[in-house]
């Protein structure tokens, strides 16, 4: 091995200055980096004050026991309540909280709070009604509909929390899920729309109740959005447990008077994938990770809620959708927009008229969304007028520099900052951004920390790295939205995140995200993805992102994803699969060769792909994640691994139909 943790590989010169206007009226200045250094726990408590407390806290901060952390000890809340509630007793009930757009162009509603109220105060009659009491878990499996933002809060409003499950998983993950957290209450739809056509969700639904009770644990009512009126199967509805949301929520009292509980009080479980195979359920406490989500959608998107018209494109079955759809920008009285359905349904171009229509100032939406879009060319934005954009915003992984820029040229009229965000479902909240009224962005670098959190890029002992090296990325202090256990299961969550750097009296104890970095020569921060994903090349440790990167920089490449395969010679030979954009074709003959020396003048001859793959698509999560395990599957000539958390599982018979017919290319 190297005497580098990780190779630092590329290089980027380029810088794009904050707008004067922007920087002139910033929610957050330069200033503040200091100020949270200087006292973190009053710096804490002043963004916490962003909320209202019913029962002050007495102890910001109690860190006696890491890694269990309590944030603001003592003090009582609602989530519901500050969500909502507050708004509408400040005046602004009138104001829009949800621009929500139907798949169906023709299906839109707009909920001002007042509406959202008393939306949510009957589903919390409702769920009161059927049993749910403070401490019960609700799952809830629905597409992206109002009735899943009111069901969250109304969850939130009862003291019981909810575990969202993402509408596309199958009725296996959704019952581990069920049996895990012991579900009391599922809520779904009978289905939702997707690219055209309704999708059914209950079935699944079905399903996994079954599963569930074959291990132990038995679902006690199920409540069903008719969202598509689509025909549920014969024998599917089993009266005395399923129950129609209209006849249930639409008829009940829209008034109910919230109780207030303590700061550490569950607020949500969130399952993310285990390398065990078994999800892990990280929880959510109330008064921390509401002031973590409050004080980061204000700060990295420079929120003005009285002009701002606001759109994360995520799902609310994924940590995004938890914290910049409902629990940020309703606890700051944003007004925002809500899609249902994808970006090319029922044109390409939905996304860019939508933004239009609406006249939408901060988008935020993921680095794999920004490529698809690159693959298709300008055309198709260039038809929409999206000069109300002030502020993008990139999430979900490393965004590559060519992305990036495009992104800020293409959609942000080359005038708007992107913030290129990371945090991670464990973390609750943004950790590492630029700040666009302070910080040069810089393509391709999530730059450094926000104010008030630490974070360090260290080697294999745990000491800094200097800039211009690359190592591990982690969180040195404790911060408000910080994970408090894995749900039942505090053993699991110290062995996972907690002991690759055992606690030091010099150091304390450093939280370990699983993600390489590296720091360059200005010490702003590089995320390099997972260190699962590090290859091994000839004794130097080379990330997957920096080479993919160099291949989108390319400009017949629209995505490309890089594993490391076997290799007697090296240990780990590179193996790239790419994408090429619209107007690339097929590439011709000469692509490989072209694309294998572009890497070798970007990077270097160590990183030179030993194969490159022209394919048609890349395997992609249902959050857009790449399958790289399923990669390095075909390019070791495996048999493919399991494809059931894919979005589209067809992806790996096209991969490998390319590989057998030859058009896989070697050096």
């Amino acid at each position: 091995m190297t005497e580098e943790t990780l190779s630092n590989l590329s290089h980027e010169e380029r810088r794009f200055e904050p707008p004067a206007e922007l920087a002139a009226s910033a929610n957050l200045t330069a200033e503040a980096y200091e100020r949270a250094a200087a006292d973190p726990e009053a710096f804490w408590a002043e963004q916490a004050e962003r909320l209202d407390w019913h029962q002050k806290w007495d102890r910001v901060l109690d860190w006696d026991d890491p890694p269990f952390a309590k944030w603001f000890v003592g003090g009582k809340l609602n989530a519901a309540y500050n969500c909502v509630d507050r708004h509408v007793e400040a005046g602004r009930g009138d104001k829009v909280a949800i621009h929500w757009v139907g798949e169906p162009e023709d299906d839109t509603r707009s909920l001002t709070y007042a509406d959202l109220q008393q939306e949510v105060n009957k589903a919390a009659n409702a769920l009161t009604e059927l049993g749910v009491r403070a401490g019960d878990r609700v799952a809830i499996y629905l597409p992206m509909i109002p009735e899943a933002i009111v069901t969250m809060l109304a969850c939130a409003r009862l003291g019981a929390p909810h575990t969202v499950v993402f509408g596309g998983f199958s009725s296996d993950a959704l019952a581990s899920r069920l049996a895990d957290c012991q579900a009391k209450v599922v809520v779904t739809a009978d289905g939702g729309y997707r690219r055209g056509s309704a999708s059914a969700l209950k079935p699944a639904v079905d399903e996994a109740r079954v599963k569930a009770a074959d291990n132990g644990h038995r679902v006690e009512k199920v409540l069903v959005v008719r969202r598509t009126g689509q025909e549920l199967a014969e024998g599917s509805w089993e009266d005395g447990v399923d129950v129609w949301w209209h006849d249930a929520v639409d008829g009940a009292s829209a008034e109910h008077e919230c109780e207030f509980f303590d700061s550490e009080h569950p607020l949500y479980v969130m399952y993310t994938s285990g390398t065990t195979g078994k999800p892990k359920g990280i929880l959510h406490t109330t008064g921390g990770y509401l002031t973590g989500c409050a004080y980061t959608h204000w700060a990295v998107f420079d929120l003005k809620p009285e002009t701002d018209v606001y759109w994360c494109t995520a799902d609310i079955g994924w940590v995004t959708g938890h914290s910049y759809i409902v629990y940020g920008p309703l606890a700051n009285g944003a007004t925002q927009v809500l899609y249902e359905g994808t970006p090319d349904s029922p044109e390409r171009g939905r996304w860019w008229k939508i933004i239009e229509q609406y006249g939408v100032t901060i988008f935020y939406t993921a680095p794999t969304a920004i490529r698809s879009f690159m693959k298709q060319g300008r055309e198709i934005p260039d038809r929409h007028d999206m000069s109300s954009l002030r502020i993008l915003g990139s999430v979900g992984e490393p965004i590559n520099p060519e992305a990036y820029v495009w992104y800020r040229e293409v959609i942000g009229g080359n005038r708007t900052p992107v913030v290129d965000t990371w945090w991670q479902t464990e973390t609750g909240a943004i950790m590492i951004s630029p700040l666009p009224g302070v910080t040069a962005g810089k393509p391709g670098s999530a730059m450094t920390a926000i104010p008030g959190v630490a974070a360090e890029v260290v080697n294999d002992e745990g000491h800094p790295v200097p800039d211009g090296s690359g190592g591990y990325l982690v969180l040195s202090k404790p911060w408000p939205s910080m994970l408090r256990t894995i749900w039942g299961d505090d053993q699991r969550f110290k062995d996972t995140y907690w002991s690759r750097f055992p606690a030091t009296a010099e150091r304390g104890a450093y939280y370990f995200a699983g993600d390489g970095a590296k720091k360059d020569e200005d010490g702003d921060i590089w995320v390099l993805g997972r260190v699962d994903d590090v290859m091994n090349v000839s004794g130097h440790r080379l990330s997957t992102t920096e080479i993919e990167s160099a291949l989108v920089s390319h400009p017949k490449v629209a995505e490309a994803a890089v594993v490391g395969a076997k290799d007697e010679d090296t240990g780990q030979a590179v193996c790239a699969f790419v994408i090429l954009r619209d107007e690339a074709g097929d590439g011709g003959d000469d692509i490989v060769a072209e694309l294998r020396g572009h890497v070798r003048k970007e990077i270097g001859p160590i990183a030179t792909p030993r194969q490159i793959m022209v394919v048609p698509e890349l395997p992609k999560t249902r959050s857009g994640k790449i399958m790289r395990r399923l990669l390095r599957d075909v390019a070791e000539n495996r048999e493919v691994g399991d494809v059931t958390t894919l979005a589209d599982s067809t992806v790996m018979d096209l991969i490998s139909g390319r590989l057998t017919s030859g058009r896989s290319d070697e050096a």
